[in-house]
């Protein structure tokens, strides 16, 4: 085998694309998009608000105006943006836009950021599938343009990894996997 060959075989994507989502406790969306076949990397940050370069206790204060967020870089070719959509409104309560599950507050809102007129077109359109479904009597994320991210502090990075006993006593006692699937009948 020439190495050439050999490195070429596991090279990067030559194109990748970005997605940014908000919808309730980071960690916890980290961990859906995570496990996604074609995603390269999830980073929890801060997204939607003011303040430039803010802390995790300013966001958490709600004194920015961010919503803790997830940026999914992924393969386009592997996962599209649309697979990607599908996942995130199977991990969100649609009808509560204060907040998600057991966390409240403008730093918990469901939002799909956009990155580009097609992202903005899909997730309209995705948005518009659910209310015609009539599943739920209201839809409530909203869809906004990207902005800036912040990344959030390391040690928030792929928390329910690092910290996975301390994340599933979390994600047990807030209710999520519950709620899932009451709304979804399924939880990922």
């Amino acid at each position: 085998v020439r190495l050439s060959s050999a490195v070429s075989a596991f090279s990067a994507p030559s194109a990748t694309a970005t997605a940014t989502f908000a919808g309730g406790c980071f960690w916890s969306m980290e961990h859906v998009f995570d496990q996604l076949p074609g995603v390269i990397a999830v980073t929890v940050g801060y997204a939607g608000g003011q303040a430039k370069n803010p802390s995790y206790e300013q966001v958490e204060m709600g004194i920015t105006g961010h919503a803790e967020s997830v940026q999914v870089v992924f393969d386009p070719e592997r996962l599209t943006y649309a697979d990607l959509l599908d996942a995130y409104w199977h991990n969100v309560d649609p009808t509560d836009g204060a907040g998600q599950f057991c966390d409240h507050g403008t730093q918990y809102r469901p939002i799909i950021f956009y990155g580009d007129e097609a992202q903005k077109r899909a997730a309209e359109q995705s948005k518009i599938a659910i209310e015609q479904s009539h599943r739920f009597s209201r839809v409530m994320p909203q869809i906004l343009p990207a902005g800036v991210f912040w990344r959030g502090e390391d040690y928030h990075q792929h928390y329910y990894k690092t910290h996975a006993l301390a994340y599933r006593m979390y994600r047990m006692g807030c209710g999520r996997d519950q709620r899932l699937r009451e709304l979804w009948g399924t939880h990922d």
